[in-house]
């Protein structure tokens, strides 16, 4: 009868026991736990000696809802060492019982030099204090509000008409008020001499204004506009001379440029028009037309089934003469059910796009089908 062997690998010298992740240097172990939720980071000052105070040090706070989190935010901030920069906060909470924290919690990411701002909330109070929109070292400011169910009226949360974020390259918004200026113009986004990228979602303008976006610097831009409240569709002018990634979901009913706008350099366009947000006096089809016209020279076009559905709307459409996207290199078609897609009308859009292999264009549910 053979003897087992047993393995003696748990007898290894002390040397090849040793607690290798602690030997590590403060700034990756710092850089590890900044993935990490705020609560479970704390959590590592039980180890032993050398994490006790290591998390007070973090640049990096993710802070969600915990249990007994009103005690548990403030005891964090107020033990984390104030010398240490707050380079991202990521801040998503959807129960308030002080509605004072929300405010208390940004102040002191500002006066910490943050530089990342991540922020969702679901409230119907102003939880912003001035302090963010005049903070000279953000450069990425995220601000996500989930408003109760309608009516919201009296919930508006209002976008401040100046900022002064001089450092700012990117900002995404979903669900605030735009409100008219000293100028009467809607224009908040005019002082940001840095901004590349701007995602607006499911936000609402005051008034019959048009929303002024205007910038030197804008590269990427994102609009969405809510397909259960009407009453949110607003216009929008755009003067983006260095535009060159524009997404819209929404409705389409007026002119891009209203004054001397260039969007020349626009080469990427998603376009996503609900059936629902089909206009009944019929001017979305044309309006819709209009922007391919005003984008002439884009080079990646993508739309949804039902967007080319509202277009062909457009009496006579097949019929009239169409000189635009001349320089398309390939139009993507998402197919959202399996009804057939409007006759003719693909290959309308792509009769001018040399670079387009005419009458081939491949199409499948819910996929990108690049034609070329």
């Amino acid at each position: 009868m053979k003897r087992r062997r047993h393995n003696h690998n748990y007898c290894l010298p002390n040397r090849e026991n040793k607690d290798r992740l602690s030997d590590l240097p403060n700034c990756l172990l710092l850089h590890i736990l900044s993935f990490l939720n705020a609560e479970l980071v704390v959590r590592t000052c039980i180890l032993s000696k050398r994490w006790n105070n290591l998390w007070k040090f973090l640049p990096i706070l993710r802070l969600g809802s915990v249990k007994k989190s009103d005690q548990f935010m403030s005891k964090i901030l107020s033990h984390r060492d104030s010398s240490t920069t707050l380079h991202t906060l990521h801040f998503h909470r959807y129960v308030f019982r002080k509605q004072c924290q929300a405010k208390q919690i940004i102040k002191y990411a500002v006066s910490h030099n943050v530089r990342d701002l991540d922020i969702y909330l679901k409230c119907s109070f102003q939880p912003f204090p001035r302090s963010l929109f005049t903070c000279r070292t953000l450069t990425s400011l995220k601000l996500y509000i989930f408003l109760p169910p309608p009516p919201r009226i009296s919930r508006r949360v209002f976008f401040p008409k100046f900022l002064n974020l001089p450092a700012l390259t990117s900002l995404s918004l979903r669900s605030f008020t735009f409100l008219v200026g000293h100028d009467g113009r809607v224009e908040p986004f005019s002082t940001l001499n840095k901004l590349n990228s701007l995602i607006i979602n499911k936000c609402e303008v005051l008034g019959e204004k048009n929303l002024c976006i205007s910038s030197a610097t804008l590269v990427n831009l994102t609009i969405m506009t809510s397909n259960r409240e009407p009453t949110a569709f607003f216009g929008f002018n755009l003067s983006a001379p260095n535009l060159s990634t524009f997404n819209f979901t929404g409705l389409p009913f007026q002119k891009l440029c209203q004054s001397n706008g260039n969007l020349s350099m626009v080469k990427h366009l998603s376009i996503n028009v609900k059936n629902c947000f089909y206009l009944t006096d019929g001017s979305t089809p044309f309006v819709l037309l209009n922007w391919l016209v005003e984008l002439a020279n884009i080079k990646s076009l993508t739309l949804t089934s039902s967007t080319l559905k509202v277009l062909s709307h457009a009496p006579d459409l097949l019929k009239s003469e169409f000189s635009s996207l001349c320089n398309m290199e390939s139009l993507n078609v998402k197919k959202e059910s399996k009804s057939p897609l409007p006759d003719g009308l693909v290959e309308f859009l792509l009769q001018n796009s040399p670079s387009a292999e005419p009458g081939a264009p491949l199409i499948t549910n819910k996929a990108d089908i690049v034609t070329k």
